[in-house]
């Protein structure tokens, strides 16, 4: 059966977009190893650099959503957002340490960071999408 113009589009697409955030997800991933070997720590500490990225990724992703979304390809918002960033920060990592720190006692310290986690990641989030949408109100 021989494509239709709009599929080899789309396929050339999805293609493109795949590669963004293979390509992306290269870059944030080395991110986040020199995030953790400039804070480091053993798995029963708080994860101090977690929390570091996680709060900055939130924001970095509040503010490219408000500023740049509309302006840029989806390609390149598929590899700044589910690759750089979302290789960049990681829900996993924060739910090891919880439950590590939660094994070794530190129950406190673990519902802390939970708590905190949300807290920032949430301020970050909103400061960004604040800062974003500023550029906009300010051109009008």
């Amino acid at each position: 059966m021989p494509s239709t113009p709009h599929l080899v589009v789309d396929r050339r697409r999805a293609t493109l977009e795949i590669m963004a955030v293979v390509i992306g997800g290269a870059v944030g991933t080395g991110l986040r190893l020199a995030a953790d070997a400039a804070v480091p720590h053993s798995p029963t500490q708080f994860a101090a650099s977690t929390l570091l990225v996680n709060t900055v990724g939130a924001f970095l992703l509040g503010l490219l959503v408000a500023a740049l979304w509309p302006r840029v390809p989806a390609w390149a918002r598929a590899g700044l957002g589910a690759g750089v960033l979302g290789s960049f920060t990681t829900f996993s990592a924060l739910a090891v340490s919880v439950v590590a720190l939660a094994e070794a006692g530190d129950v406190l310290v673990a519902v802390i960071t939970i708590i905190a986690s949300l807290a920032l990641g949430l301020l970050a989030a909103w400061a960004g999408l604040a800062l974003g949408g500023a550029r906009d109100r300010a051109t009008e």
